[in-house]
């Protein structure tokens, strides 16, 4: 037997592990690394689970082509050749638009995914790019480059020293932290509570994380922005406000919230009017408070809104950029997702829709319109990269379909599951184990700043490719140098560019391939002062100190300033105050998270699937007697119907239903995902119905009929 220290890589929460394998190199147990000094051995059920992940016998050995309508075994080699010809017979015969690319959420923690992701795109030149980012978060991402100038300036709550926190819509303890990495957020939120402070939850159903606050409120999903927007009025109407950074647009803000009185905000939330004026006084009257709000409030239609209200809050209160507040991490390595540039949406649009991109990317919303409408630009071909959006997008259904009429399809992907079942070519990486790890982009959401590198723990067998030689392989046939180009070629490239400034640098540079020492390198150049064997040399990873007030470092708005009434989002509050008219409908669909399940790639394994983590429609026993269900309902959308099992509960709140994201294996190739299948809530969801300023998806807050079967 021997023992591995590794960085579990199963979400953003980016907790430390020891592994102890046997000598065939198969993992007998997994425990959390007592000595990591930001997880401090804390482990959940996910990452104990890693050793079952990685030897998923359902997991793909090699490349599969399609040959006659079968997908079918093939070479390195064969697959290779087959990707070159059908992609470049693609945009021979119909342009490079006629490609397009999707990002699922396993590329954020991969080293391999996020140093060839801009790259792909950009050697592609294809308009047609998404990621499962316009499904979840860019909300905030949108909200923050507005008012700070920066997307990737996301302010994440000082948990460790906060004295006040509110959180919306948002359940950290079953996720520990979503765009904000904080490895047993449970035991932070009795700390906080211990040192005398106060947790407040606001969310349609009572969860995990509610259980434990101070306070619970229910609020109609969707909301959120109103009662945002009745804490800002409150805020300015009463004098509380202590701005202690350079703002702008700070009287146009007030004369926004004058429309939104507490009273009228009342009506469309349900939160009363008395504590939603309690709630500004106790955030404002807090030594130190925070703000913080999730996917809850990110896939709603007023998304942004919600998101660029947050740090309104936690600006008028004196929290941001201070210690206790809501702050922004340093990397430990170069931060080259900095532009320095203001932040600006809309360069083009999508052809079908008109939708503008934003980041480079349209919303994945979109993707079935500009796969099924003919016409010039019309995509033909589809390469995905650890997703699937059969499942992840709304309408899943409709995407599914389209996907199936695509004249070309390639996936890197380890699985046979709803969306690779398309493809013309799949390249599976290799196994979790066998590859190195190291968090580029979750280190910008951290709680504290804090660095770890784990190199592979088992050897690549002579039949395998790692991820990075398989991207940069694809990265070579997008610039048409052929099947047989040398991948090695790629990471010289991507190498010499991120030294063009320093080339003397290149000589020194330390690691088993080009992704290390990419990786060195961008550590060396940091502003830490790192390098790769300064973190081989601290394999429980190294703490980086607090989090410090940053904010003019990054600050890159035209202004100078931050901007409290960014024109794209004030330009959408007349359709909030619209929204105030229309009638509330009778039931709405909300999602749900576990802490044994992530996404649609987690329900192959035993231990993760059964129990509480069920595929059922939790309904107040009040709505559910009303309506007559016995133990199964049809529940029905303007997009689509599913039958689901039927669980009554009083945590969740009368008019609402919740379904859990990412099920419906029952077509899958997954032996343990098929016999646990569930339904696709994506059904239900309508890709015709987005946030116009970041173009995300909407998944809470849905329309729906309920109906007894």
């Amino acid at each position: 037997m021997k023992t591995a220290l590794r960085t579990c890589p199963l979400c953003e929460t980016a907790c430390g592990l020891r592994l102890t394998l046997n000598d065939s190199g198969s993992v007998l147990r997994v425990e959390g690394d007592r000595d990591d000094p930001f997880s401090k051995g804390f482990l959940c059920p996910k990452g104990a689970a890693l050793g079952h992940l990685d030897e998923d016998p359902d997991r793909l050995a090699g490349p599969l082509v399609r040959v006659d309508g079968e997908l079918r075994p093939a070479s390195w080699d064969e697959a290779f050749a087959e990707l070159h010809r059908g992609l470049n017979e693609t945009m021979a015969a119909h342009g490079r638009d006629a490609v397009a690319l999707y990002f699922g959420n396993p590329t954020f923690h991969t080293m391999a995914g996020f140093l060839y992701r801009q790259p792909l795109t950009q050697m592609l030149g294809s308009r047609n790019v998404y990621s499962a980012s316009t499904i979840d978060q860019m909300p905030k991402h949108v909200a923050s480059g507005l008012m700070f100038g920066d997307p990737m300036s996301v302010a994440v709550p000082d948990i460790d020293r906060t004295d006040y926190m509110l959180i919306l819509g948002a359940n950290p303890v079953e996720s520990n932290g979503s765009l904000c990495v904080a490895p047993d957020f449970k035991g932070r939120l009795r700390a906080l509570q211990q040192r005398g402070g106060k947790v407040v939850v606001v969310d349609p159903r009572r969860t995990r994380t509610a259980e434990l606050a101070d306070e619970h409120l229910f609020i109609r999903p969707g909301t959120d922005a109103y009662l945002l927007f009745g804490i800002v009025h409150t805020l300015l109407g009463e004098g509380l406000a202590a701005v202690d950074v350079k703002v702008a647009g700070l009287e146009e803000l007030r004369a926004l919230a004058s429309d939104f009185t507490p009273e009228v905000v009342e009506r469309a939330c349900g939160v009363p009017a008395a504590t939603t004026v309690r709630l500004a006084r106790e955030v404002a009257a807090a030594r130190t408070a925070c703000v913080y709000a999730r996917i809850g409030t990110c896939t709603a239609e007023f998304g942004s809104t919600a998101q660029w209200l947050v740090d309104v809050i936690n600006a008028l209160t004196g929290n941001l950029d201070r210690p206790g507040g809501v702050m922004f991490a340093k990397t430990a390595g170069l931060e080259i997702f900095r532009s320095g540039q203001p932040f600006a949406t809309g360069a083009w649009h999508s052809r079908v829709r008109g939708l503008p991109e934003v980041l480079g990317e349209f919303p994945v919303a979109t993707m079935a319109d500009e796969i099924q409408t003919p016409g010039e630009g019309q995509i033909r071909a589809l390469i995905t990269v650890g997703g699937n959006p059969a499942l992840s997008a709304p309408n899943g259904p409709r995407l599914a379909e389209a996907l199936s009429e695509l004249d070309f399809m390639v996936c890197v992907d380890p699985y046979l599951n709803e969306t690779t079942r398309h493809a013309n070519v799949i390249l599976p990486p290799p196994r979790i184990l066998q590859s190195p790890h190291f968090d580029f982009l979750v280190q910008i959401i951290m709680v504290r700043n804090y660095a770890r590198f784990s190199p592979p723990v088992l050897p690549l067998r002579e039949d395998q490719r790692s991820e990075a030689a398989i991207l940069a392989k694809l990265l070579l046939i997008l610039a048409d140098q052929g099947p047989d180009a040398d991948s090695r070629g790629a990471e010289e490239m991507l190498l010499g560019q991120l030294l063009a400034a320093v080339p003397e640098m290149r000589d020194g540079l330390d690691g088993a391939d080009g992704t290390e020492q990419i990786l060195d390198a961008l550590l060396k150049l940091g502003s830490y002062g790192l390098s790769l064997e300064a973190m081989r040399q601290a394999p429980h990873g190294l703490d980086l100190g607090p989090l410090q007030p940053r904010l003019p470092e990054i600050l890159c708005t035209a202004s100078g300033k931050v901007d409290l009434a960014p024109p794209a989002l004030v330009a959408d509050v007349p359709r909030l105050l619209e929204r105030l008219a229309d009638p509330a409908p009778e039931m709405v669909l909300i999602g749900r998270r576990h802490l044994r399940s992530n996404n649609s790639w987690m329900h192959n394994v035993p231990s993760l699937v059964g129990g509480s983590n069920r595929c059922t429609l939790h309904i107040h026993p009040q709505d559910a007697a009303r309506l007559g269900l016995g133990e199964r309902a049809r529940v029905r959308s303007a997009a689509g119907e599913v039958e689901v099992p039927v669980e009554t509960t009083d945590t969740i709140m009368p008019g609402v239903v919740s379904l859990p994201h990412g099920w419906g294996h029952a077509d899958s190739a997954q032996a343990v995902a098929r016999k646990n299948a569930g339904v696709n809530a994506n059904a239900l969801t309508d890709e015709a119905v987005v946030d116009p300023v970041s173009g995300n998806a909407v998944f809470n807050g849905v329309p729906v009929r309920v109906l007894a079967v």
